[in-house]
């Protein structure tokens, strides 16, 4: 997701008591009760519409065929917002996950934590207007096109449980926050190696039409945890360091199995050995 700048204007108010106000249902939600549905208007409709086709365009060159593949599973529609609600039934039915709806950014611990659950915490209102291309927060065009697409696919959904796992079997804040890390450079913004370059698999990428176009000139470095402990990364900007696997199977074989067996201590051994 990148800034959309600075400024104030009557329609970024406007935007943000509507945001509120999609985001109330959420907060009243409760467990197990279905999913609120929303009025869309005429104008986020059309948004949507115009993002997804834009996204899509670029997802043909720039996407992993992996990614595209459970896309096409999901088979959500280009033609206005969907109701998050639609997009659950479907996904669970493909891979055993739901969405649950989310008033706003989740704390990760807690995020990521439930997909060990196979529940996915997913916002339900739609970026600013005046700013199509940009998010400085997630929303449900970053939820269902990024993580959504992913999670319709078996074995990225089984990677998203693993991450789960992990977080919850670690204790420390340290440990959390590093499993966060390895989160972001793989599931938000992870690349596959392919014959005409690294194309995305990760959410952050996929659903962002301006880093669909930025993320080939960063520095892109074998898919490697123990280089992480080095590089920090910022939600806010277009990554200037990002990772690619060779293919499916290795980001299995490194980052599934990281998380199927990191605990405090071995994570604590490599924050240390990697100083």
């Amino acid at each position: 997701m990148e800034s959309a700048g600075s400024g104030l204007t009557d329609e970024s108010s406007a935007y943000r008591k509507r945001r509120d106000e999609i985001a109330a249902l959420a907060a009243d939600h409760t467990v197990g009760d279905p999913i609120p549905e929303v009025e869309y208007t005429d104008a986020e409709h059309a948004l949507w519409r115009l993002v997804s086709q834009r996204l899509a365009e670029r997802h043909r060159h720039l996407a992993a065929p992996e990614f595209l593949a459970a896309a096409e599973r999901l088979d959500v529609t280009g033609e206005g917002v969907p109701q998050l609600r639609d997009v659950s039934d479907r996904l669970h039915g493909l891979t055993g996950f739901r969405l649950r709806p989310a008033a706003g950014v989740v704390p990760f611990a807690l995020f990521c934590g439930s997909l060990a659950d196979r529940y996915f915490h997913s916002t339900q209102y739609l970026r600013d207007g005046a700013t199509p291309f940009y998010s400085t927060e997630p929303d449900i065009l970053h939820e269902v096109i990024g993580h959504g697409s992913a999670m319709a696919d078996d074995r990225f959904a089984a990677l998203y449980r693993l991450a789960g796992e992990a977080v919850r079997r670690v204790e420390s804040e340290t440990a959390v926050q590093f499993v966060a890390k390895t989160f972001w450079f793989t599931i938000e913004c992870g690349l596959l190696d392919a014959a005409d370059g690294p194309r995305a698999y990760g959410a952050s990428i996929v659903s962002s039409y301006g880093e669909l176009e930025h993320f080939r000139s960063a520095d892109i470095r074998p898919l490697d945890i123990a280089d992480m402990v080095h590089v920090d990364y910022d939600i806010t900007q277009y990554q200037t360091t990002l990772y690619s696997a060779r293919s499916l199977a290795q980001l299995e074989d490194v980052a599934g199995e990281f998380w199927a067996s990191c605990d405090d201590t071995s994570i604590e051994k490599l924050l240390v050995v990697d100083i």
